[in-house]
C-alpha cells in the first residue's frame, strides 16, 4: 500500500465524480454475465461436448476455467475498477508504451460489433418469418412454371433452401459479391436502431435494458429444457452427450479447444469488462465478482447442453423413425404382408429373417440403413445448428411457431446483452480520448458509432455476407484475442509490477491476494496463453484456408463444396490477424521515439509510480 498523506497536508475535499455509476451491484454483475454469455453458450459448447467425448470434454475445460479464464477475468475487472478508466486510458496510465494494448482490444470490439450485430439480422429475419402458419422453412415452394417443387428445395430440404436462398441468397462462391439483399439491410438497420437506443447513454440505459436481455434468454432455456424432456428421444440425446469418453483426453485439440472455448465465452481482451468495471466504485469486492461472473458463464453452458441435445436427441430420434418407416412400407409392399404385421420394435427381426430367407429380394429394395448414432453424429455448431438444425427439430414438434418465437427471441436477446459489452468497449475509450470534444452529447457520438457500424456492416448483407462473417469470426475474434490477452497478464505483472498491483487488489477488496493469484498471474496464464496461441497458429498453418460453399451445380450437391480461399482474401484473413495486434509494438514505439526526442530518456517505465488509493483519493464514496 501506498504511504499516507503527511499530516501537515490538509485533506482534500471529495470531489463529486462525475463519471456514471452502475445503479447497483446486481446490475453490474448482470452486465457482466450478459456480457460473456452469448450466443457461443449456446451454439459451440454443446457441440464441443459431443465431439470431444461429451462429459469428457468438462476435464480440460474446468482446468482451463480455473488456471485460464479466473485469472485473467479477475485482472480485467480489477484493473478496470482501480484506474476508473476504459481500455486504453487504462492500458496508458499503467504505461505509456502499452498503451497499444487498449487500441487493440478497442480494435477488436470494433471489427467483432461490425459482425455479431449481422448475426443478430439472421435472427431477426428468421424472429419475422416465424409468424407465418406454415412456418416458410417447413416446406418447398413450387417452382416457376407451378409445375413441382422448386429443384434445389427438392434435392436439399425444405429448411436448407430457406437459410441458404430465401435468408441468404448465397453465391456460390466468395468472389461473386452478388447484390445487397433488402430484407437484411432492413434488419441491420432495425438491430443497429435498437443498440442505440439502449446503449444512447452508455451504461445508463444499457443498465436498465440488461434486466430484459439478461435474465429472458434463462426463462426460455428452462421452458426448453421443461419442454425438450418431454420429447421422445431426449433421453438418448443427453446420454450421447454427457457419456464420457477419456480416450479422447489424449488429443491435444481437445484440449485447445477447451483452452479456447473457456477465453472466447468470458469475452476476455475486448475491453468491455475493463469498461464495465470502470463504472464501479474502487471500494469493491473484484474477486468475488470474477469468480460469480465466470462460474455462472460455465453453469449456463451446461444448462443451454441440456435443452438443446434433448431437441437434438428428438431430431435424431425422429430421423431414425421415419428411415424405419419407409423400409418398413417397402417390405410390406414387395412381400404383400399385411399392414402392421412389421413394426419398428420387430423391425430387426423380419431383416435378419428375410435377409436369411430372400436375399436377393432385399437387395433389391435398397433398403436405407437406419442407425440412430449415425443420426446423433451429425454435429453441427454455430449458424448451422441454429438456422438448420434446430428449426428442422422445432417443424417436428407440436406448436412449432410459439416454439420458433420463442427460440429466436431468446437468441436475440442472448445476443443483444453481448452486443451491449462490444459498444461499450468501443464508446468508453472514444469518450474518455481527448481526439473526442467534451462538448458532443454521449447521445450524438453513440448514434455516429451506430451509423457508421452500420454502413460498414452492409457488406455482410451482399450475397457473398455469410462467407465474410465466418472470415471475420475466424481471424478477427480469435488470434488477436489471445495476443492481447497475453501483453495484458505480463503488461501487469512485469511491468506495472505483480507486487503494487496485489496491493492494490488489496485495498480494493479488503484482503490479501491470495497463491493461486499470485501463480496464475505470474506463471501458469500467461503460459497458457502462448501455448494456445502457438498451437492455433501451428494449426492454421498446417492446412491452407478453406471455406464450404453452398452450390446447387456441385456434383454431390445437397453437400457442400469444399474451396480454397484466393490469395487476396488470404491477405485480408492476415490483415484482420495483424491489424489488432500491430498496435502494440506501433504504439510503444511511438512513445519510444516521442521520449527519445524530447528528454533523450531509454527509461522503460513511466516515472510516475501511482496506486489505486492515489488514483481514487478524491472518489467520493456513496453514504450508505
Amino acid at each position: 500500500m501506498s504511504k499516507d498523506l503527511p499530516i501537515d497536508m490538509p485533506p482534500e475535499a471529495p470531489k463529486e465524480d462525475s463519471r456514471p455509476k452502475w445503479d447497483n451491484k446486481f446490475q453490474y454483475i448482470l452486465s457482466c454475465i450478459g456480457f460473456a454469455v452469448g450466443l457461443g453458450n449456446v451454439w459451440r459448447f454443446p457441440y464441443l461436448c459431443q465431439i470431444h467425448g461429451g462429459g469428457a470434454f468438462l476435464i480440460p475445460y474446468f482446468i482451463a476455467l480455473i488456471f485460464e479464464g479466473i485469472p485473467l477475468l479477475h485482472l480485467e475487472l480489477a484493473l478496470g475498477q482501480c484506474l476508473r478508466k476504459g481500455s486504453i486510458s487504462a492500458w496508458s496510465a499503467i504505461s505509456p508504451y502499452l498503451g497499444g494494448v487498449g487500441v487493440g482490444s478497442w480494435m477488436v470490439s470494433v471489427l467483432v460489433s461490425l459482425y455479431y450485430n449481422t448475426v443478430l439480422t439472421w435472427v431477426m429475419w428468421y424472429f419475422i418469418n416465424s409468424f407465418q402458419e406454415p412456418l416458410p422453412w417447413s416446406v418447398c415452394p413450387l417452382n416457376e412454371n407451378r409445375t413441382g417443387l422448386n429443384e434445389e428445395c427438392y434435392e436439399s430440404t425444405a429448411v436448407n433452401y430457406f437459410w441458404y436462398r430465401k435468408t441468404l441468397n448465397i453465391t456460390p462462391d466468395i468472389t461473386e459479391s452478388g447484390t445487397l439483399q433488402w430484407w437484411l439491410v432492413l434488419c441491420l438497420a432495425a438491430c443497429w436502431a435498437i443498440v442505440y437506443l439502449c446503449t444512447i447513454r452508455g451504461i445508463e440505459t444499457t443498465g436498465k435494458a440488461i434486466y430484459v436481455t439478461a435474465i429472458f434468454p434463462y426463462l426460455v432455456l428452462t421452458i426448453f429444457l421443461i419442454h425438450g424432456l418431454t420429447l421422445p428421444g431426449a433421453t438418448e440425446g443427453l446420454a450421447y452427450l454427457f457419456t464420457p469418453d477419456l480416450n479422447v483426453l489424449k488429443n491435444p485439440r481437445v484440449w485447445l479447444d477447451a483452452a479456447t472455448q473457456i477465453f472466447f465465452s468470458l469475452s476476455l481482451a475486448f475491453g468491455g469488462l475493463i469498461a464495465f468495471s470502470s463504472y464501479n466504485p474502487p471500494k469493491n469486492d473484484c474477486e468475488k465478482d470474477a469468480v460469480t461472473v465466470a462460474i455462472v458463464n460455465s453453469l449456463t453452458s451446461l444448462y443451454a447442453s441440456i435443452p438443446v441435445f434433448s431437441v437434438l436427441g428428438f431430431k435424431a430420434t425422429t430421423g431414425y423413425w421415419d428411415c424405419l418407416d419407409r423400409n418398413i412400407i417397402s417390405i410390406i409392399n414387395e412381400f404383400d404382408l399385411p399392414e402392421q404385421s412389421i413394426m419398428r420394435e420387430n423391425y430387426t427381426d423380419w431383416i435378419t429373417f428375410l435377409n436369411s430367407s430372400y436375399p436377393e429380394k432385399i437387395a433389391g429394395l435398397k433398403l436405407k440403413s437406419c442407425d440412430l448414432q449415425e443420426f446423433l453424429d451429425q454435429s453441427v455448431s454455430g449458424s448451422g445448428l441454429a438456422f438448420i438444425v434446430f428449426t428442422q427439430a422445432i417443424i417436428l414438434m407440436p406448436g412449432s411457431q410459439a416454439w420458433a418465437i420463442l427460440f429466436f427471441t431468446m437468441l436475440f436477446s442472448l445476443g443483444l446483452s453481448s452486443m451491449f459489452g462490444n459498444i461499450e468497449g468501443v464508446f468508453t475509450p472514444l469518450l474518455e480520448l481527448q481526439i473526442i470534444s467534451k462538448s458532443i452529447p454521449k447521445e450524438l457520438l453513440s448514434g455516429i458509432i451506430c451509423l457508421v457500424s452500420f454502413l460498414i456492416a452492409l457488406c455482410f448483407t451482399l450475397s457473398s455476407g455469410s462467407y465474410w462473417i465466418d472470415i471475420f469470426d475466424r481471424y478477427a475474434g480469435s488470434v488477436p484475442l489471445l495476443v492481447i490477452a497475453f501483453f495484458e497478464v505480463t503488461g501487469v505483472v512485469y511491468v506495472y509490477k505483480i507486487k503494487r498491483f496485489s496491493e492494490d487488489v488489496k485495498w480494493m477488496t479488503g484482503r490479501k491476494l491470495n497463491l493461486y493469484w499470485q501463480i496464475t498471474w505470474r506463471f501458469i496464464s500467461p503460459l497458457l496463453l502462448l501455448v494456445v496461441f502457438v498451437a492455433f497458429v501451428a494449426l492454421q498453418i498446417q492446412k491452407p484456408p478453406t471455406y464450404t460453399a453452398w452450390n446447387p451445380k456441385h456434383e454431390d450437391f445437397p453437400m457442400k463444396e469444399e474451396k480454397a480461399y484466393p490469395p487476396w482474401v488470404q491477405a485480408i484473413c492476415v490483415l484482420l490477424a495483424v491489424l489488432p495486434c500491430i498496435f502494440v509494438p506501433l504504439v510503444a514505439l511511438f512513445q519510444l521515439v516521442k521520449k527519445m526526442w524530447r528528454s533523450k530518456d531509454l527509461s522503460f517505465l513511466s516515472p510516475e509510480v501511482f496506486s489505486c488509493q492515489e488514483v481514487n483519493r478524491n472518489f467520493s464514496h456513496p453514504k450508505k
